[in-house]
């Protein structure tokens, strides 16, 4: 049975009234690992989407985009997106579950939420509905609330850059650990190891901005401590 056809089955329980987390028991090896964990991020994605009260077009075509899904299968993910989108009810249950599969601050789930950032800007506004839901989803995935502050800069228009927050780090940090985060992010951030964690070719060509904020940030906190 294809991953897209373990996702149609579970899709369909969930239609049917079966529990979210009965679903979720049953898929927590592989290959069913990865059914939850798609299902999830699609799930998430849509009621992200939903937050601000309308599901865009710009919006699920930045969903299409960075979170890459194979045109033969765009069906079987559709159904699950209009079935997440119709409210923004129980997305934090989703993403308990997401979290539950991976290390607490594993970098896929930092990749996750700056895909989510992604598909909150696509429509040109960030909304505080939208915020709040990322800010939740951000605590739930257990990413330090510099990391999502980091975010608020890289992708929300207006956001003042800070460069302890694009470190991750707290203003009082010592220069040796800003440093040792620098290379961290920097080391997380680079191409193969974005395509090694699966992360699609689109989001890979934007982490190129990320890389050279990174470095600015930390050149600029170098200066910071010589002053």
């Amino acid at each position: 049975m294809s991953l897209w056809s373990r996702i149609r089955d579970a899709v369909e329980a969930l239609r049917a009234g079966e529990p979210l987390s009965a679903v979720f028991d049953r898929l927590r090896t592989p290959p069913e690992r990865s059914v939850a964990f798609t299902i999830g991020v699609i799930a998430l994605g849509a009621k992200l989407a939903k937050a601000d009260g309308t599901v865009t077009r710009d919006e699920v075509t930045m969903f299409r985009a960075v979170f890459t899904i194979p045109p033969e299968d765009e069906k079987h993910a559709a159904r699950v997106f209009n079935l997440a989108r119709q409210d923004v009810a129980g997305f934090d249950a989703y993403a308990r579950k997401i979290a539950a599969l991976f290390p607490p601050r594993d970098p896929v789930l930092r990749d996750l939420l700056e895909g989510l950032f992604r598909v909150a800007m696509a429509d040109g506004a960030f909304h505080p509905a939208e915020e709040a839901f990322l800010r939740e989803v951000a605590r739930i995935f257990g990413l330090q609330d510099s990391c999502f502050r980091a975010m608020l800069t890289q992708f929300v228009p207006g956001a003042m850059p800070d460069p302890f927050d694009l470190l991750e780090v707290a203003h009082d940090a010592p220069l040796d650990e800003a440093r040792a985060s620098w290379r961290r992010l920097v080391r997380e951030s680079h191409p193969d190891a974005l395509r090694a964690r699966g992360v699609p070719d689109e989001a890979v060509a934007m982490a190129e901005e990320r890389l050279k904020a990174l470095n600015n940030a930390w050149e600029d906190v170098q200066k910071q401590r010589a002053a």
